[in-house]
Parts: C-alpha cells; structure tokens; sequence
C-alpha cells in the first residue's frame, strides 16, 4: 500500500470530502468548526456525495487545511498497519465479553477478539508477564475501550502511529494512574479529563451541582435544574434551580449553581 493516495473532492452540496482506501470523510460545518463524518459512498464519486451520506464520526477539524491534514494522517495509519503483521484466525473462544466472532493475531500471543457486543485483548501468559508493571492487568484481558491503550503502551511496535498516540491520550484521559506510573511525571489537570475531573469536585465539593436538567413549564425558555452537593447521585438530597434557558450548558464537568442568581424551584 506504498502507493496509496488520497482522492479529494467537493460533494454536490458543497462540503470538502477525501477518500482514502475504504475510508470516505465528509466535513461538514458546525458552530466551532468541522464535523468529521463518515460515510458509505464506496460506489459514488465524490461530486455525488452529500452531507445525507454521513454516518459515523471520525472527529473534529478547524479549517481546510487541518481537513487535509487528518486525511493525511489517516493515509499514513492504513501504510503503517499494511505494513504490521496482524492477520485474522480461527480462533472461537470463550472472552469476558461473550463468544469469540472474529480474532486478530497482533503478534505472537496477543489477540484481539470481536463479541457480538464488545471486544478486546487477550495476553497469553508470557507476554501478560512482559508488560509494565504499571500497565499489566493481572488476568490478561483487555477491553476495548479504554484497556487497548494499556496493550499499545506496553507493545508500541505493534501499533501505528495514529493508535499509538490515541493509547497515550486515552490513558492520559481515563487511566491517568497508569500513565503516570508508566511515564513518572505527574499530569496536571490541563493534561488530563479524570485529573481535571478530581480537581473539579475537589474545588465544588460543597457547591450544588446540576445531574439532571428539564424545561420549565412555568418559565418557558428557561431550564429548571435538579442539584446535588458536589453533583453526588443515588441517595444525595436535591434541591431544584430555576436557570435561564440561554446560560445553561451542561459543561466539561456539571453546571454549577451560583446561589446570588440561580433560584429555589422546589
């Protein structure tokens, strides 16, 4: 796949769109940006695209030369894992996740299996025992949400770039602890959602967070807003706010109730 290059091109309303192997994106504009979709369109030109194609959800761009750009960091994934050793077995097993589908060996002794529902890696014993301490799960498996990233960290060689560097983000984001004894240095909040997450309720701990949200009937336009101290749930008293329809946005983390304005709805 050496010779592999990207088609680009602009669908019949108007939106940038690239093809690259089996991949078609279609950028489509929103308040911020770009929307990055995905698209069944293999039989189409691209003139005969339209945004109606778009599916799925392969991120967000700025501008037409981050457009491009992505396209071309994909391009580069599909030479890189062409160039990888992975092949598909035969290989039905029972997983955490339910009856093996389909099986990809990686390299010798981990495998990647896809259930009818989730899916992830299985480490055989030796090469479970190889991984970093900091990233090994005692039992093996590896689900594929957030734990691939743990298996990437610990066998980089058998990962493109493009996974490589979603594994950092992804354990920076949701296994900072991991991360952090793999690579030593702490990460601050800006680095990291969880840390960021902790650093929220450490500040708001006694603030009354929103944790669910509904229009009001007797203020239309307006938002009333279940609380919680901290943003606790389950068993935590709540209390109802009254906030004005165009301020309320869940946010990174919650909404916070500012008592000076946000009134009393119960």
């Amino acid at each position: 796949m050496s010779d592999m290059v990207a088609e680009y091109g602009t669908t019949a309303d108007g939106h940038w769109a690239a093809r690259v192997d089996y991949l078609a994106l279609i950028a489509i504009p929103i308040r911020d940006g770009y929307r990055l979709a995905t698209a069944s369109t293999r039989s189409k030109p691209i003139s005969q695209w339209s945004a109606a194609d778009g599916f799925g959800f392969d991120g967000q761009v700025a501008d037409e030369a981050s457009f491009r750009a992505h396209v071309e960091d994909c391009m580069l994934h599909f030479r890189q894992r062409a160039a990888l050793s992975r092949t598909r077995i035969d290989l039905l097993m029972s997983t955490p996740w339910g009856p093996s589908q389909l099986a990809t060996r990686y390299g010798e002794g981990i495998i990647c299996f896809d259930t009818a529902s989730h899916g992830g890696f299985f480490l055989e014993q030796l090469r479970n025992a190889a991984m970093p301490p900091a990233l090994r799960l005692q039992d093996g498996w590896y689900e594929e949400d957030c734990d691939w990233a743990l298996v990437a960290t610990g066998y980089p060689d058998l990962f493109t770039d493009k996974e490589r560097a979603s594994a950092d983000k992804t354990l920076r984001d949701w296994l900072p602890d991991a991360w952090e004894g793999f690579h030593g240095p702490q990460l601050e909040r800006a680095e990291s959602f969880a840390r960021d997450r902790e650093g929220f309720e450490r500040d708001h701990a006694e603030d009354w967070i929103v944790i669910a949200a509904t229009q009001s009937k007797a203020h239309p336009g307006d938002v009333i807003g279940i609380a919680s101290r901290g943003g606790k749930r389950g068993a935590a008293p709540t209390r109802n706010f009254l906030i004005p329809g165009g301020e309320y946005e869940r946010g990174r983390h919650g909404f916070v109730i500012d008592l000076s304005r946000h009134f009393r709805a119960d």
